[in-house]
């Protein structure tokens, strides 16, 4: 399922790029419908019960994206999603659209866990490093955790750098086990 979801994804983050759309703006325009499908149980049904028409489905739609100010390129995706009775996947579609965005503009998410609360200066000095190891801009969140005693644990993707005391430890303790 995530495969196919993922190509409705990819072709929509293929139209925002080609199109030069604002990615924050259509990333928050469809995350906007994503929610209101996902907390309006009628408007959910209606999309998706296949005794209502297409082109009443789309009125629908048409009436909540002006409303909501959204863009033609947002109306004609939901629309697919609508016709190809993807709209329930909405909110997984959102998350893989973001991922992809990401992708394209070459920015990693990464997460940081210290022992103690970094200053500015430290943030930036340590993404400005991580930028020169991924060779991508980072989009870093951090959060404490005082059992690394010092040094940082950073995960960016499926990758981990463990800067921290406690890994250093623990390496040294593997070293001596292997003499």
């Amino acid at each position: 399922m995530a495969a196919v979801l993922g190509r409705y994804a990819r072709a929509f983050a293929e139209v925002v790029v080609d199109r030069k759309v604002d990615p924050d703006k259509a990333v928050a325009e469809l995350n906007e419908i994503a929610v209101l499908v996902n907390t309006s149980t009628e408007f959910r049904n209606v999309l998706q019960n296949p005794s209502v028409a297409l082109p009443q489905k789309l009125s629908l739609l048409d009436a909540v994206i002006g409303r909501t100010g959204g863009s033609k390129i947002l109306r004609n995706f939901v629309a697919v999603l609508i016709d190809q009775r993807r709209i329930g996947n909405i909110g997984d579609i959102v998350e893989l659209f973001k991922q992809e965005l990401d992708r394209r503009m070459g920015i990693a998410d990464a997460r940081v866990s210290t022992a103690r609360e970094l200053t500015a200066a430290e943030k930036k000095s340590l993404e400005l490093q991580l930028a020169s190891i991924t060779g991508k801009t980072v989009r870093a969140t951090y959060s404490e955790d005082a059992s690394l005693l010092g040094g940082a644990v950073v995960r960016v993707g499926s990758t981990i750098y463990d800067g921290s005391v406690r890994g250093q430890f623990r390496r040294i303790r593997e070293e001596i086990k292997g003499s």
